[in-house]
């Protein structure tokens, strides 16, 4: 553990300061949206004025979530806070510009995370790069320091924690984490509910995004290395929403004999946006991608990258066919 602080050191801060303002990286997964959410609502229930902010706002597959109406997207004017907490978030620019310039100045910033590239952006810092989910931390937090921890709460951690697990599948789940989900299940989480909420309620259009990103399918690096790529223009044709990508690089990971999945896809302003997920510790994507500026961890990480599709993919599976050199043929 990377900390320079504790969670009582925290949690003090969250009994003595009264204004707050939760945030999380954009393109928000569970483990982003289910920490915001829970640290929203256990502020309420201490009584304190609290806002939540996400550049990109909530996404529909977790509205299911009790008062998820608590997460916005940035206002037109800025505020002021006395303390901003970032949440499930390595780098100060993956909160997003907008949500940036909406803060005033004076702000005291807590960072609670798990991402081994984490470039300690603020003022009280708790980093567990151990952690399978930032969604873990944050139970340790009310838990430990008995701060509230309600029913809707615990749908969120469950969503947090379930979903950065790969639904307790990941290699990174402890003991820990199924303890962990059992407090949640006796505070009232409903598994089957949730769990179907979670991952039996695609929309259509998502079936279709991976029948076409099937087609675009290839293998390289002696076929350990599978990656799929998505275009501005077929994202527009079937009429996909950011949010619709999430998971399918999991797909191609499953594929026997793959050991490294890649997915490339087209963004405005020439960036490609690129997620990278490995089987085996000993080819760390979050070192490859910090080549392209990016990070996250060693299994699962992801970069921004200027350049076109094609130039882009080619040069990322270029480094990953160097890193594959650490595995025997």
């Amino acid at each position: 553990m990377n900390s320079n602080s504790t969670l009582d050191a925290i949690a003090s801060v969250l009994r003595n300061k009264q204004r707050f303002l939760v945030l999380s990286h954009f393109r928000p997964d569970g483990d982003a949206i289910g920490c915001a959410l829970a640290m929203g609502l256990c502020l309420k229930e201490m009584g304190k004025e609290v806002k939540v902010w996400n550049e990109d706002g909530l996404p529909q597959r977790f509205a299911f979530l009790q008062q998820s109406a608590l997460i916005n997207t940035p206002p037109q004017a800025a505020e002021a806070f006395e303390v901003v907490i970032v949440l499930d978030t390595a780098v100060r620019n993956r909160v997003g510009a907008r949500c940036l310039e909406k803060i005033a100045p004076g702000a005291l910033w807590i960072n609670i995370d798990h991402h081994v590239s984490n470039d300690r952006l603020g003022d009280l810092l708790y980093i567990d790069s151990a952690a399978p989910a930032a969604g873990q931390i944050l139970f340790e937090l009310f838990q430990q320091c008995g701060l509230p921890l309600t029913a809707p709460m615990a749908d969120a951690l469950y969503a947090a924690i379930s979903t950065d697990t790969g639904s307790f599948q990941y290699p990174n789940t402890t003991a820990r984490t199924y303890e962990i989900a059992a407090e949640l299940v006796r505070l009232g989480v409903n598994i089957g509910a949730i769990n179907q909420a979670l991952y039996e309620n695609s929309p259509r259009r998502r079936l279709e995004l991976l029948r076409a990103l099937l087609n675009v399918l290839r293998f390289s690096s002696g076929e350990r290395v599978a990656s799929f790529a998505l275009s501005a223009q077929t994202a527009f044709d079937l009429g996909t929403i950011p949010d619709d990508t999430e998971g399918l690089i999991d797909t191609i990971r499953s594929i026997e004999g793959v050991v490294v999945a890649a997915f490339f896809e087209e963004l405005e302003g020439g960036l490609i946006r690129l997620s990278l997920r490995s089987k085996d510790a000993r080819v760390d994507v979050c070192a490859i991608c910090g080549e392209f500026g990016g990070g996250g961890h060693t299994l699962a990480s992801g970069a921004r990258v200027a350049g076109t599709l094609s130039e882009v993919q080619e040069r990322v599976l270029a480094a990953i066919d160097r890193h594959m050199s650490a595995l025997p043929a």
